[in-house]
């Protein structure tokens, strides 16, 4: 690899992980910098009286207070469970403030595809492209997830929901730098998943990634253990369960692409069942 090629690199890395600001303009060598003097330590400050401290705030009442995951996820049940089209369900999630991410995120990610479709595919969150579009699975791993597709005759823009995928994820906003969405984060953003497969109805449910598949199967294994096997998903607002098989993300196989001879087995068996 040219030495141009190696910068090029570097730089990208730096990028993903959110190392995106130098903190000065010239490198520090710290090799160079002298031990410093120790300082004495300066006698024990004088203890200070506290002020009185403010009647505490009543049950139920959070305005203006930082909202834990419990209070999170009970204001996300109460706004999903209120919408009754995918409009609304839209609509509600960009009023939520429930969750950190919204101030750090550039755009709400809510889905892409044909909401007739018979599949519905649940990832995990974000990434810098997806952010920047609004939509979900538009960087190289949504590249590689449209290739896919299209092997097993499915597409996100058909209108035929026979042949129509619709997309979404786990989380509607980034977290910065492409970081793992915190449990608090998730249990924030579940009311809204759940209350938007309710809302699809879909045939057959795909979740790609180990963050959607735990989260919405409420198992503990990893994506590696969960992937090619069929589960029975359902919601509490459900009427019946919905057919579900985890898969391995399409950034897990680009980085491993030892791992698409597995996802391809995954994909025909989706298509059988289809057929």
């Amino acid at each position: 690899m040219s030495e141009l090629a190696q910068s090029v690199a570097a730089l990208r890395f730096l990028s993903e992980i959110g190392a995106d600001e130098a903190v000065n303009d010239d490198p520090t060598d710290w090799t160079a910098v002298g031990a410093r003097a120790r300082r004495p330590t300066p006698p024990p400050a004088a203890p200070v009286q506290q002020p009185a401290r403010a009647p505490a705030r009543p049950a139920g009442n959070l305005d203006g207070a930082p909202l834990g995951t419990a209070e999170s996820a009970q204001m996300a049940r109460a706004a999903a469970g209120a919408a009754k089209t995918l409009d609304e369900l839209k609509a509600a999630l960009a009023a939520f403030e429930g969750c950190a991410l919204k101030h750090t995120a550039t755009n709400l990610v809510f889905a892409d595809g044909n909401p007739q479709a018979r599949v519905m595919l649940v990832g995990e969150a974000p990434g810098e492209q997806e952010d920047r579009q609004g939509l979900p699975f538009v960087g190289p791993a949504g590249m590689l997830l449209d290739r896919m597709l299209a092997c097993v005759g499915l597409d996100r823009k058909a209108e035929d929901p026979a042949k129509a995928v619709y997309i979404t994820n786990m989380l509607p906003w980034r977290p910065p730098g492409n970081r793992s969405p915190t449990d608090g984060e998730i249990a924030a953003c579940l009311p809204f998943m759940e209350r938007h497969i309710e809302l699809m109805k879909p045939d057959l449910l795909v979740f790609l990634g180990g963050i959607s598949a735990k989260s919405l199967l409420a198992r503990p294994e990893g994506i590696t253990r969960l992937r090619g096997r069929w589960f029975e998903y359902k919601a509490p607002g459900m009427a019946a369960a919905v057919p579900a098989m985890p898969m391995l993300h399409p950034a897990y196989l680009l980085r491993n692409p030892v791992a698409k001879r597995e996802a391809w087995k995954d994909w025909l068996a989706l298509s059988e069942r289809l057929g």
